[in-house]
């Protein structure tokens, strides 16, 4: 694996070949780089993913930032 993005690895073996690792479900809000508005400090990133329906922190949230206005 190589370094990528956010000091996240690529993978190099298929099926995945490429693909950047996402943060572990069980990551808590207050402990992301920049918390997600609308969640409560103690909410996982897991239970964040399955309210907003989207994979990536960013795609969490951007939907977090849509449902807000």
């Amino acid at each position: 694996m190589t370094t990528g993005l956010d000091g996240r690895s690529r993978d190099k073996n298929p099926p995945k070949a490429g693909e950047i690792r996402q943060k572990r479900g069980d990551t808590l809000n207050q402990n992301l780089p920049k918390p997600i508005p609308g969640f409560a400090p103690s909410t996982t990133l897991a239970k964040m993913r399955e309210k907003t329906g989207k994979v990536s922190e960013a795609a969490v949230r951007k939907a977090s930032e849509k449902s807000a206005k």
